[in-house]
């Protein structure tokens, strides 16, 4: 089958239709369709003096081919409101959400082997009224996904998280049995199948500082998390903790495993952005779909300027690719 893959630029007054722009400078590998509002695209590249081509496309007669160097393949997507870089507008909120959904459902319809995401702007969509936690949400309602799991990666680093989006005050009560199991799960099931991993090793943080220091500081590690490995375990799977999270993340420790297991969002991203920030990519695991993204924001105050770097949207297309390419094999 033709692998051919869906890229959404995400918030429209950000730098997500700059770096599609960009992109287009060169040939990719497999056709790229952006779901996207073709004169925003139009009125962005005049604004970043590229010379790209947009080449409007239909759901119904997608290309087969890639596009040429300098030229984009567009699946026009009406905004609310003309867009400038820069100014959010709450008006665009629901342009942002349509173009995740021809996205998602077009994965789920076939009609695309994966959709890659550029930065959304969470606050500007709830400020509209649309109650939005981000795109890993967003995307287990549309494909009516039990559970996804959030997993960013870089060289060398894989780190996923047990709990995504939350307040720090909630994450504790969030960190169940039930929960812990689910997400080990789908973890070491995705990095089987999808990254080709025979018997995926995964190092697991624990919650509290020093893992709990035998229950002085937190008894989350004894009575929810050590249980829930130690059957796991038993079952073949090859899992390693609960670690102290200040000292899981050293050299010696991550040459050693296919990926890190983290309780909350900032135990574990602050560590793999420090060490490949601009050349990561966040990845959803756990739906029928292939879902990449780029891992930084919007950057409201570059758009249009062109002082970004494509890196991470590079290896978020290549990691789409790669698991395509695998899936579909």
């Amino acid at each position: 089958m033709t692998l051919r893959f869906a890229l959404t630029p995400g918030e429209p007054a950000g730098i997500g239709p700059d770096l599609c722009l960009m992109l287009a400078q060169e040939v990719q590998p497999y056709p790229v369709i952006t779901i996207g509002n073709r004169q925003l695209l139009s009125e962005r590249a005049a604004q970043l003096e590229l010379p790209i081509q947009l080449i409007e496309v239909q759901p119904d007669a997608l290309p087969d081919t890639p596009a040429p160097a300098n030229s984009l393949y567009v699946w026009d997507t009406p905004l609310y409101e003309p867009a400038v870089a820069g100014q959010l507008n709450q008006a665009n909120a629901q342009y942002v959400l349509e173009t995740l959904t021809r996205a998602g459902q077009g994965c789920l319809d076939g009609l695309f082997s994966a959709m890659i995401t550029a930065p959304v702007h969470k606050g500007v969509i709830n400020d509209a009224g649309v109650p939005f936690s981000g795109h890993t949400e967003f995307l287990q309602e549309l494909t009516q996904s039990p559970e996804v799991v959030m997993m960013l990666a870089t060289h060398g680093l894989r780190v996923a998280l047990v709990t995504t989006h939350l307040p720090l005050r909630d994450v504790a009560d969030a960190i169940t049995s039930e929960r812990v199991e689910t997400i080990t799960r789908i973890l070491n099931t995705e990095l089987q199948h999808k990254f080709s991993i025979k018997k995926p090793r995964i190092l697991v943080c624990g919650l509290n500082p020093h893992a709990g220091e035998d229950g002085h500081l937190g008894r989350e590690e004894l009575d929810i998390i050590l249980p829930v490995l130690d059957r796991l375990r038993g079952e073949g799977m090859d899992l390693v903790g609960p670690l102290p999270a200040d000292t899981l993340f050293t050299p010696h420790n991550l040459k050693q495993c296919d990926a890190v297991l983290a309780m909350y969002h900032d135990q574990g991203l602050p560590v793999l952005k420090h060490r490949g920030f601009g050349a990561a990519v966040n990845i959803t695991l756990g739906m029928q779909i292939i879902r990449t993204s780029v891992d930084h924001g919007t950057a409201l105050d570059l758009a249009g300027t062109g002082e970004i770097d494509t890196g991470s949207l590079h290896i978020a297309l290549e990691t789409a690719y790669q698991m395509a390419a695998s899936k579909f094999a």
